[in-house]
């Protein structure tokens, strides 16, 4: 029996201090379980500067909260079991169906089936037993710190600025923070569309075109769609880009061995929405979504192989924004689809 709706607005409308009627109709008819559950989403409200519009709309989101913390506590318990190699976790997107998420963090301008001109891969002849055993360019200083997207569906300038960004402390030894927002404002061909998606290598295209990117600091990310700047200083350049061989991880590693990558993924299930720390396994999607970079790889104490990935979602999500993924997997598409299209600048 759930609670009836009068009764659930004035349990959320007491606020933290949950006023003493209410507490105990609460109790009465969904027990102490049921008033834990409505403190534990004040209380994250409070963490997240959450604010509802109206009771109605506080209602709501306590019942996507709640069902949300079942799911990620449901599998934690088997991740607890020894049946799962990563948990979830209650983080900022837990008062979110998994379709609002979908609709403000994932991106629908990726298309694999996109017949594209050979690039070339500079790094074919490269020995896989020559490479590292482990690589993380953050060691390296070639990765600035994670940023947040926000409600803006740009992740393919997030993964794009994050590879340049990478390759230009590589060719120069200094490391920049790039401008996202001005390719969101600025480039507007081929697939990239701003806040409604693009693809990396449209952003490539654009940074070569446009004679570099300007700073993070000349060109600060506003999180929505905005007028071109023109005029803006290319702080960092690129002289092209290539394709990684579709779908061959062994491809991918020799790559992300010399420097980082930019990766398209399906990002959109719930196993990502509230992914907080171990190595993603298991079964994913493969219906490209969202644009990280891949940094690094290595393997766990009980030699579970990974990808190192750098996301846009802010700090308090994932491994403090950072996302361990199964490298390697039998399925050459790689976890999540994460071998399907990867690309990187070159300088």
């Amino acid at each position: 029996m759930g609670i009836p709706k009068a009764l659930l607005l004035a349990i959320l409308g007491c606020g933290v201090c949950l006023c003493s009627a209410a507490v105990l109709a609460a109790r009465e008819l969904g027990g102490d379980d049921e008033l834990a559950m409505v403190a534990r989403h004040e209380q994250w409200m409070v963490q997240h500067g959450r604010v509802y519009k109206d009771e109605t709309d506080k209602a709501h989101r306590f019942l996507v909260f709640k069902a949300n913390v079942k799911f990620i506590e449901s599998f934690n318990a088997a991740a607890a079991a020894g049946n799962r190699k990563f948990w979830l976790g209650v983080n900022q997107f837990a008062d979110l169906t998994n379709d609002e998420f979908r609709a403000t963090k994932t991106n629908k301008g990726f298309n694999p089936n996109v017949v594209k001109v050979p690039t070339g891969f500079r790094y074919q002849n490269l020995s896989i037993d020559a490479l590292p055993q482990t690589v993380d360019w953050r060691t390296k200083g070639a990765v600035t710190p994670i940023k947040d997207q926000g409600q803006c569906g740009c992740c393919w300038a997030f993964s794009a600025v994050a590879a340049t960004e990478g390759i230009v402390k590589i060719s120069t030894g200094k490391l920049t923070s790039l401008s996202e927002q001005e390719l969101v404002d600025c480039d507007v061909h081929g697939e990239d569309q701003g806040c409604n998606g693009g693809e990396m290598d449209d952003a490539f295209k654009f940074i070569i075109k446009n004679g570099g990117l300007t700073t993070e600091s000349n060109y600060p990310y506003t999180a929505q769609d905005g007028q071109c700047k023109s005029g803006s200083n290319g702080a960092a350049t690129i002289k092209g880009y290539e394709d990684v061989p579709a779908n061959d991880e062994a491809a991918l590693m020799k790559a992300v061995a010399s420097q980082p990558v930019s990766v398209a993924v399906d990002g959109g299930d719930m196993t990502f929405q509230f992914y907080s720390g171990g190595v993603m396994t298991g079964s994913c999607g493969t219906d490209l979504d969202h644009g990280i970079a891949a940094i690094g790889y290595g393997k766990t104490s009980d030699g579970t192989k990974y990808w190192l990935m750098k996301n846009s979602w802010g700090t308090t999500w994932g491994e403090n924004g950072f996302l361990r993924m199964e490298k390697d997997i039998a399925d050459k598409k790689g976890m999540c689809g994460l071998a399907m299209q990867p690309s990187y600048p070159t300088a």
